[in-house]
């Protein structure tokens, strides 16, 4: 009986070693990472401190995807700096280039991109003077297009199509030149095509609600005042809508009295 007991003593004393070498229980972990021991571990804290009443620790690994952080923005300062030494005529061959890559744009539109991008005076005059000698800037050709382009598409009137020009900063000549190009009789053409458009889908509806949706598609798209009472009352009268039913009549007398 002796002899037993002192084998199961020492069955137990083993296993107990067993543990110790094995390592420290589920506890003791718990206690060793709220301690912060760890050869792998570096700490990573909250705003305060703090997570849950307990320190949040991380992988050193993360540390060094920091510096790895760290040393590509300063690449990136690097490069920025080196973009400001870079010669202002390169730099504006460079802008002008990518925008015309994309579209065609007028000498006024390049100039005012390069100034936005800093570009100094001297420089953008220089590269938009070699452009133009190259046929790469032709505002001339450029209105030509933007005119054909916007009244088909778009049914735009010559004064439509003169402000945007001019917002683009064309020059005079050339936006008459351009528009000299589009024939009255084809504008009003356009128009009248723009009316009985618009007439088929307001079927249905009370007159002066034709009228008004009608008069006021052509004002925005530019047409005069006269043309377009003359054209709305033209396409509502071959329907057999009396002018009278529309508000024409007062609308064009009204119009008459202010007209200059």
């Amino acid at each position: 009986m002796g002899t037993r007991r002192r084998n199961q003593s020492r069955g137990r004393a083993g296993r107990s070693s067993e543990g110790a070498r094995a390592g420290p229980s589920r506890s003791g972990l718990a206690e060793v990472a709220e301690a912060g021991v760890g050869a792998d571990k570096t700490p990573a804290e909250t705003a305060d401190g703090q997570y849950g009443g307990a320190r949040i620790w991380a992988p050193a690994g993360d540390a060094e995807a920091g510096d790895a952080q760290t040393a590509d923005a300063r690449t990136a300062d690097a490069r920025t700096a080196d973009a400001r030494t870079v010669d202002p005529e390169s730099r504006a061959r460079d802008v002008c280039l990518r925008l015309l890559t994309a579209a065609p744009r007028t000498r006024a539109q390049l100039a005012s991109a390069m100034r936005r991008r800093g570009v100094p005076d001297a420089a953008a005059e220089a590269v938009l003077s070699r452009f133009t000698d190259a046929g790469l800037i032709d505002d001339a050709a450029f209105a030509r297009a933007w005119v054909e382009s916007r009244h088909y598409s778009r049914g735009l009137s010559r004064q439509a199509l003169a402000a945007e020009l001019r917002q683009r900063g064309v020059a005079d000549g050339e936006v008459r030149d351009a528009l000299g190009e589009l024939d009255p009789d084809q504008e009003a053409a356009t128009a009248r095509q723009l009316v009985s458009r618009k007439l088929v889908a307001t079927r249905g509806q009370p007159a002066q609600v034709r009228t008004r949706r009608l008069a006021g598609m052509l004002a925005r798209k530019g047409y005069p005042a006269a043309m377009v009472f003359r054209l709305v009352r033209e396409a509502l009268e071959q329907e057999g809508i009396d002018a009278a039913e529309t508000g024409l009549v007062e609308a064009e007398a009204g119009w008459d009295a202010v007209e200059p």
